[in-house]
């Protein structure tokens, strides 16, 4: 089979497949919806420092005072960050950049799969339509004694393909623009905390 024919059998394939390919892609985006959901939720970020944990940091004893944020990873993951730039003699402002930079790969991981998919879903759904237009029109052709009805059957179910293109993007958009705000929130907070724990580690 030749290229065109190839482009034709395409064309004949009619938009059921991209239904399908959008459901799946919609299960997927819930899926990653939700485990991002659990992951900001365990990347909280404390309001203030526990008790006695400045105390033993000027101590010396920086992990057992990271321990004590094992409640609170983001801060915990700082301070352990600080400790080893402590034992390395490197900078703890540098300690605080590669920790904040971490932290945000960490919250962003799956994010473009959101956003790609909701920009692109309404797009996918089109072609679905597109594709059972053509395919109406040519069963039409060929159909003898057909009326209009028979077109606008084929019609209303090509369309049906747009709509659940829209349908998957919605979500998508909503929940990718809602995460990636609650990273640059999560991020803000660890900075804030960060600074303190780099100015503690300055005195050390």
């Amino acid at each position: 089979m030749n290229h065109l024919g190839l482009v034709k059998a395409f064309a004949m394939s009619g938009g059921d497949w991209v239904i399908h390919l959008l459901l799946l892609a919609s299960v997927v985006s819930l899926g990653v919806i939700i485990e991002r959901v659990i992951v900001y939720r365990a990347r909280r970020v404390a309001a203030a420092l526990p008790d006695g944990f400045l105390k033993k940091w000027k101590a010396g004893e920086h992990a057992q005072a990271a321990a004590m944020l094992s409640g609170h990873p983001v801060e915990r993951d700082l301070a352990t960050a600080m400790d080893r730039a402590l034992e390395a003699g490197e900078s703890p402002d540098q300690a605080l950049d590669a920790g904040l930079a971490l932290e945000r790969r960490t919250l962003d991981e799956r994010l473009t799969f959101l956003n790609t998919l909701g920009n692109n879903a309404p797009f996918v759904g089109l072609l679905g339509t597109v594709l059972g237009v053509v395919r109406a029109f040519h069963d039409l052709a060929f159909a003898s004694g057909a009326g209009p009805e028979a077109v606008m059957q084929g019609l209303s179910e090509a369309l049906v393909a747009t709509a659940v293109g829209i349908l998957v993007a919605l979500p998508c958009v909503i929940a990718y623009n809602w995460l990636y705000k609650a990273a640059d929130d999560r991020v803000a907070d660890a900075q804030i905390v960060g600074r303190r724990l780099a100015a503690l580690a300055r005195k050390t």
